[in-house]
């Protein structure tokens, strides 16, 4: 495959994400970091790029020049993509810009400030034929890749109740008045959206469900709340499910549970049997059945799914985590630019979160607001 060439928006120094996405768009030797504008303030930028070896002349002041300046170089030397590593509010801006150019974009989610954004920024991409990758990167591990396929070759009958909860502790204090700048932004409206853990873990648990089942969110009934003090978005939520096959669910999520690391867990069960998953022990995935002992698969090991081994890197028995769930999305994203590269089409289900899945995370945000904000009415995804 053509080793594809990245540039990014966002990700300077001090950036937790984005030396994320760099390590992971690394992992499997198909992408290179050519350029970036890695700041809003430009020396910042050139200092960022100084550390990472990018060129000074590939090393630009914001998005627009990056833009406007890289296609003006020949195809093989431009970038063939855009990565977006930036806060909630400057997810639109860039990728519209890159779309409109000509360019592939993968970026953070969830995907815009607004559902507005999301809903104009989804019809941009089918316009523009360029393809468009949302980083809910726990869709990217092989337990994760086999629950799927489980539960879509029928192995657990029809999905009746799914329990899913992200609960992270980082926000039990008032870390955003002591310079966290992590935290500054995600309380902040201006920068985050109207969604708060629902909008930066929530959605993850959203699309992770959806993901997995392959059925939808009809409605629900949200329950959110700022235990911060002066806080105005909700650092803390619980929500009832109702999907589009009939099924139930219940959703808790928190960035005020005390201890807490980055516990991610699913539970979605069938009529012949079951499935488990946490993020914090990601190669195991429970199986129970109606009429059979346990079961736990591991990537690698014995019968496990092909939709499974097929992301796996390792030998069995060695552990891949967040990392590598950030570059299966970016190897998948990867795969397809290259196969449009080659036969000028892509695949019409390609295996990463798109631009659809952002717009589905954006409704999931606002659905649930509008339901908390009226005593936890029942609300659908418009």
């Amino acid at each position: 495959m053509t080793r594809l060439k990245m540039g990014m928006v966002g990700g300077g120094i001090g950036s937790f994400i984005g030396d994320v996405h760099r390590k992971a768009a690394s992992i499997d030797g198909m992408i290179d970091l050519v350029c970036g504008a890695f700041s809003s303030s430009e020396d910042k930028s050139i200092a960022s790029a100084e550390v990472l070896g990018i060129p000074k002349h590939r090393t630009y002041g914001s998005f627009e020049q990056m833009i406007i300046e890289e296609v003006k170089l020949p195809e093989e030397e431009r970038m063939d993509f855009v990565s977006i590593v930036t806060p909630n509010h400057m997810h639109f801006p860039p990728a519209k810009m890159a779309l409109e150019h000509g360019f592939h974009v993968i970026c953070d989610k969830p995907m815009t400030l607004t559902l507005e954004e999301a809903v104009e920024l989804e019809k941009i991409v089918q316009s523009s034929g360029k393809v468009f990758a949302l980083t809910h990167n726990y869709t990217g591990y092989p337990m994760v890749k086999q629950a799927k396929a489980m539960i879509a070759k029928g192995d657990l009958g029809t999905i009746r109740k799914v329990n899913v909860q992200y609960l992270q502790g980082w926000l039990a204090t008032a870390v955003e008045k002591t310079g966290q700048k992590q935290a500054a932004w995600r309380v902040d409206p201006n920068k985050s959206g109207i969604g708060g853990a629902l909008g930066d873990i929530g959605t993850h648990a959203e699309n992770l469900v959806e993901y997995i089942t392959g059925i939808q969110i009809k409605e629900l009934a949200a329950d959110l709340s700022a235990y911060g003090e002066g806080r105005t978005l909700d650092d803390d939520g619980n929500i009832l499910l109702r999907f589009d096959n009939g099924a139930k669910g219940v959703m808790t999520f928190s960035q005020i549970a005390t201890g807490e690391e980055n516990n991610l867990g699913v539970k979605i069960y069938g009529t012949k049997g079951s499935v488990t998953w946490y993020q914090e022990n990601p190669n195991e995935l429970v199986v129970k059945w109606l009429d059979q002992p346990k079961q736990v698969y591991t990537p690698g090991g014995n019968g496990g799914y092909p939709e499974a081994s097929e992301y796996v890197r390792i030998p069995a028995g060695h552990p891949e985590g967040y990392l590598e769930g950030f570059a299966t999305i970016y190897r998948s994203f990867a795969k397809e630019l290259n196969q449009i590269k080659d036969s000028k089409s892509g695949s019409t289900l390609p295996d990463f979160p798109t631009a659809q899945d952002g717009v589905r995370g954006m409704k999931f945000i606002y659905a649930a607001v509008e339901s908390s904000k009226n005593n936890a009415e029942w609300t659908k995804l418009i």
